[in-house]
């Protein structure tokens, strides 16, 4: 079954926005990559592109949610830290190393653009939730609750940096190191993780 131009849009536009951002993420662009007409880039989302973005963004929020839900609740029976961060970091990973280093930060790319202050305000509360997220995982693992929310929110910091210098890089080197640092943290912050 083919998709409609409501999804084909939303489609091309984390697509495009993920390897260009937002600014550069053109109306023509988005719909010569979504094959939808002006029309219906105007039925679907009444305010153009302003809306398209923030209605992916909040699409790709919950993707991310997902995962980072799934790990925060695998964490506190992971047998290792190390494996753990090998699955949370997978998902990145390896949306990069499939799109040849094309696909960066879709939220990255939100936040950055600060002509739309409500993609830039969808893509704070993404991180907001997320880190919120992967904090309780933390606690539960045993974290104390006032170091949780900070170190949850230095992991997704983390990961934001290392899928930048990953593009940039051609490489995951920048994630190998991440996981490296970020094992000696959690490691150091969770009882019985070491």
């Amino acid at each position: 079954m083919t998709a409609g131009p409501r999804a084909r849009l939303i489609a091309s536009t984390i697509t495009t926005v993920q390897e260009h951002g937002v600014h550069a993420a053109g109306l023509s662009e988005l719909l010569k990559r979504s094959n939808a007409s002006r029309n219906s880039l105007y039925q679907h989302f009444p305010s153009g592109k302003g809306e398209l973005v923030e209605t992916a963004a909040k699409i790709v929020s919950r993707i991310v949610y997902t995962h980072v839900s799934k790990m925060a609740d695998a964490l506190a029976t992971a047998p290792t830290v190390e494996g753990w961060l090998d699955d949370l970091l997978a998902f990145w990973r390896n949306q990069l190393e499939s799109s040849e280093y094309r696909a960066g930060s879709f939220m990255m790319a939100a936040a950055l653009d600060e002509s739309d202050p409500t993609v830039q305000s969808a893509a704070g509360q993404a991180f907001a939730e997320w880190t919120a997220r992967l904090a309780d995982g933390l606690v539960a693992a045993g974290m104390k609750p006032q170091t949780a929310c900070s170190v949850a929110g230095v992991l997704l910091s983390v990961i934001e940096g290392a899928i930048v210098q990953s593009r940039a890089l051609k490489s995951l080197h920048p994630f190998d190191d991440a996981r490296t640092q970020l094992a000696i943290l959690l490691s150091h912050q969770l009882p019985g993780k070491e």
